[in-house]
């Protein structure tokens, strides 16, 4: 099925603090062209994780194969269940600078980061200067998922207790991230100054 299990989104997708047990990560995407002031939509879908491969990996390579058009322009969303990687987020700004024709959104229920390496923060920078636009899912957001990519039996999506506490927090943390480095040395001064 080109859909997803409701239990399968109802568990990846739960934006929690911390989501323990959540190994896999889950990609739902939609792509378009641009003609003009019209878009056209291409395909959509969604993939998980397989062995040994990361699923951003591999939906860049899955659109790699596409062959893209020099001379159109396409954009991509994404709606995934963890922020990429640091080596994900590499691999995604390369693919991104290889294509200037193509834009990506980014939509990600929770933040990755790997208690060994800590770089997630810096990939995610990096991938946000190479273009692509991230941010985190917010109840709309979920929404459209639930109406779009899950076989939901329509079903009206209800989100769960702490949805939009929980997306506000890790939108906050996020924007921290992107704040360019000499405006989180002032903060950091000026907490200092206000003895915080």
């Amino acid at each position: 099925s080109i859909l997803m299990q409701r239990r399968l989104f109802l568990y990846n997708f739960r934006n929690l603090r911390k989501a323990k047990g959540r190994r896999e990560t889950y990609l739902c995407y939609v792509v378009k062209r641009r003609d003009s002031a019209t878009s056209c939509s291409l395909d959509f879908g969604y993939l998980r994780n397989q062995m040994g491969c990361h699923v951003e990996v591999l939906f860049l390579r899955y659109i790699a194969a596409w062959d893209l058009d020099p001379g159109r322009c396409y954009r991509i969303t994404w709606f995934t269940s963890w922020s990429p990687c640091y080596d994900c987020a590499q691999h995604i700004a390369s693919f991104l600078r290889s294509y200037p024709n193509l834009t990506l959104r980014i939509f990600m229920a929770r933040l990755y980061f790997c208690e060994d390496r800590k770089a997630e923060p810096e990939g995610l920078r990096r991938l946000h200067k190479a273009g692509a636009q991230i941010a985190i899912m917010t109840f709309k957001d979920f929404f459209y998922c639930w109406n779009t990519f899950v076989e939901n039996r329509e079903q009206t999506f209800k989100g769960w207790e702490g949805l939009h506490e929980n997306s506000v927090h890790l939108a906050r943390k996020l924007r921290r991230i992107l704040l360019p480095l000499y405006e989180v040395d002032d903060l950091r001064d000026a907490f200092k100054i206000l003895g915080l």
